[in-house]
Order: structure tokens, then sequence, then C-alpha cells
């Protein structure tokens, strides 16, 4: 199945948020809806860096451990974690303990703390199309990448910020709602 497949309530659907309740509810009240403010996005980014070769379903599953573990993604907070935050975080089965990702949070947040109020936003934002695209009929019409996400990861990386490439960085553009990538005959679509 690549096109939209009935849900629960008899509503079509993208067919990869309907294979388990988590994804129903997140595919249809967060995924592809705007996000903005710092600290919401530096979550979102850093989620999307954590899923980089695992499914989504295993972070948000855990979505909860991530947030208790990284204090609620305020980027002031976890800019002021030191060397005992990072070894309780390689211990703490709530989240992946990945060191890779791990001190690529730890170490984002410290270049986003200098960073003037509202310019993670701003930045993220300025990559989001000026018109949206076509609507994608299929799961085959949804790219993985596209110019503007290899732009933003760019940008990110220009800044330091570490972890983001141009897969992650479309991923992150979907998930926040700078493109709509529900499918067109989804309930989701412009919602």
């Amino acid at each position: 199945m690549t096109g939209a497949v009935a849900g629960p309530d008899g509503g079509p659907r993208c067919p990869w948020g309907l294979s388990t309740p988590d994804y129903v509810a997140y595919h249809d009240t967060e995924w592809g809806r705007p996000v903005h403010g710092d600290d919401a996005l530096y979550e979102r980014l850093c989620l999307e860096a954590f899923q980089s070769g695992l499914s989504w379903l295993t972070i948000l599953r855990r979505r909860e451990g991530f947030r208790t573990a990284f204090a609620s993604f305020e980027i002031a907070k976890v800019a002021e974690f030191g060397p005992a935050d990072a070894r309780r975080l390689l211990a703490d089965e709530g989240i992946i303990r990945n060191r890779a990702k791990i001190e690529a949070t730890l170490a984002n947040a410290k270049i986003l703390a200098g960073w003037e109020p509202g310019e993670l936003d701003t930045l993220i934002w300025s990559y989001a199309p000026e018109k949206p695209g076509p609507a994608p009929r299929s799961t085959a019409d949804v790219p993985a990448v596209t110019p503007a996400s290899t732009a933003l990861a760019k940008a990110l990386k220009k800044a330091g910020i570490r972890f983001v490439g141009p897969t992650t960085a479309y991923a992150l553009m979907q998930a926040c709602g700078l493109v709509d990538d529900h499918l067109a005959d989804c309930v989701s679509r412009g919602a």
C-alpha cells in the first residue's frame, strides 16, 4: 500500500500512520503541524537525530523518557549539563544510549544557548517553501531529501550544529510542518 488507507474511523490516512495506535495519534495530531519556538524545535531536532538509523516508533515511545532526561529540551538547562550528566544519560534506559548522539545533543545546546531568542526558529523556518508543492498521491512521491533540506543541514552544520544531515533535516521539515507531506487523500492534509 502506497496510497491513503482507511483508518480506524474510516477516514483515509497516510499508510505509515496506521501501523500502531502510537502512530495514529502522532500522525493525526502532530506530524506536519507547524512547530515554533527554539526549545520546541531543538527537541524535534534532537529527536530526529536520535532516530537516525532507528524506527521513529522507537523514539516516539521513549519521548517522555527523553524529555525527562534532557530537562524538557530547554536549551538553557541542557547547555548547563556537564560530564556527570553525560554519564547519567549514557546509563539512562529511558532513552537511546548512543554516545555520539548524546554528545551532539549537549554540544548543540551549548551553541544554541548563545543564540538570540527566536534565532533557531527563524533559521529553520527560513527554509520553508514559499508555496506548498503538489500533494503527494502516494508514499513513492514523498522525497527523503530535497534541495531545501540539504541547504538547511548545511546552514545548521555551518553554525556548529552536529548530527544533522539532509535526510534528518527533511524529516525535521516534515515533522514540524515546514512541508506538508500528508498524502493528497489523507484526512490530515492541510490540517
